[in-house]
């Protein structure tokens, strides 16, 4: 009888202990997002996105036998807040990852933060390159993932020969475009033929804009638009462009800053043929990608669209919880010292690969605007390996990254020396 009770006590014991754990503090993510201000156009998808991904992983058991929080703050499309509201989820919150930033203005006030206490920043949006951080995985484009090959497709297949590089004044458009003239230049361009202008966020009044690059085409030469404008102000240049008559036939524009979201507040009447090129539309057919479309929907209603940063958001919650459950714990060097390699499905059909630079393998993707505000997919690449440091400028031709190999993300290859560790902010 005294065996029994012994044997019985022991149970309870390890019941007690099994609810304990069931029961253990969740594990803590950060979404860092503006929901508010010029940005909140485009980044309060992101926020719901990444609710989504928690609660189904939830569903799923969590990570480590844990359920996971989602602590969202709003930075508000203010990027000094960027970083205080990040040093609030990491030493206050105590978040293990952040997803967020949109801007690159906002990652750059991110950096110092994460990098200073080794947090670990998802970051889900296309950008100018040219930065490789230790505390960074970049799961959205760099140039050679969207801006070159949009501006081949725009040479070779629409004939463009005159360009009007347009983009809000912030690092990404100035970098990029930085990057686009040099390429450009070497493909034979001359400098006659290529117009930068740059808007302030939320920039409203584009009659004038218009009209001169308009009249780049005075001469009898294709001109086409490279557009790095982002956030509400796209809806004041597209509303200009039709009250201008300009068609897609006239003047194409391929955006990098526009995809479905943006498109669902507009009427897109005059704008079907306009191009965008991304890494993902809500269009592409493959069985993933009705899974999670099928699944936003359900959620959010029928009326809300999926875009690129999406699932850029989608790969970088996937990786790290592959990364989390490979290492056996949320600790940000055994999360990336498990995560370089990796590889989860995306949504077009292939995977996506986490390289020693921190970003990822991905096909580039050229749409046309239909009148739907969908897209047709008229261009897709086989995955593209993201590249940090641009080959199109001499003094980032020469640098590489790699973080498991050389522990640096400015390595020159030419005095075989690390540059710095620390990016530049």
């Amino acid at each position: 009888m005294r065996a029994r009770t012994i044997l019985c006590s022991a149970g309870l014991t390890l019941a007690l202990a099994g609810a304990g754990w069931a029961q253990e503090d969740p594990i803590k993510i950060g979404v860092l997002h503006s929901l508010s201000g010029t940005m909140a156009i485009s980044e309060t998808t992101l926020k719901d996105t990444v609710l989504m991904l928690v609660d189904q992983q939830n569903a799923k058991g969590g990570v480590l036998g844990r359920q996971i929080e989602a602590v969202v703050v709003d930075p508000a499309s203010d990027w000094p807040l960027f970083a205080e509201k990040a040093r609030e989820l990491i030493s206050v919150q105590g978040v293990d990852a952040i997803f967020g930033c949109w801007t690159s203005v906002s990652r750059k006030s991110v950096l110092p933060v994460v990098e200073e206490l080794n947090g670990l920043l998802f970051y889900p949006v296309q950008y100018e390159g040219e930065e490789s951080s230790k505390n960074v995985i970049y799961t959205g484009a760099a140039p050679n993932q969207q801006a070159i090959p949009a501006v081949d497709y725009m040479t070779e297949e629409l004939g463009v020969e005159k360009w009007a590089l347009l983009g809000t004044d912030y690092v990404y458009p100035r970098t990029t475009n930085t990057i686009l003239e040099a390429y450009l230049k070497d493909k034979g361009v001359g400098q006659a033929d290529i117009f930068v202008n740059y808007t302030p966020f939320g920039h409203s009044d584009w009659s004038k804009i218009v009209a001169d690059v308009v009249a780049l085409g005075n001469d009898g030469k294709k001109v086409g638009v490279v557009s790095t404008i982002n956030g509400d102000a796209n809806v004041g240049f597209y509303k200009e462009l039709a009250a201008a008559g300009v068609s897609a036939d006239d003047i194409p524009v391929m955006a990098f800053s526009v995809g479905e979201e943006e498109l669902s507040g507009l009427d897109t009447a005059n704008l079907v043929g306009h191009l965008a090129a991304w890494n993902y539309f809500q269009t592409a057919e493959a069985p993933a990608n009705d899974e999670f479309v099928a699944a936003w929907k359900a959620k959010m209603g029928e009326d809300r669209v999926t875009n690129d940063p999406m699932e850029a958001t989608m790969l970088g919650f996937n990786l790290w919880v592959q990364a989390v459950e490979k290492a056996g714990s949320t600790d940000t060097d055994a999360v990336l010292a498990a995560i370089d390699g990796l590889e989860v499905p995306n949504l077009t059909g292939g995977t996506a690969k986490v390289l020693p630079n921190h970003h990822l393998t991905k096909p580039v993707l050229i749409g046309e605007i239909r009148e739907d505000g969908q897209f047709d997919i008229v261009s897709q690449t086989e995955p593209v390996a993201g590249d940090a440091w641009t080959d199109h400028l001499p003094e980032s031709a020469v640098l590489d990254a790699d973080w498991p190999g050389k522990d640096c993300g400015m390595w020159n290859t030419q005095t075989n020396s690390c540059v710095q560790k620390q990016s530049n902010y």
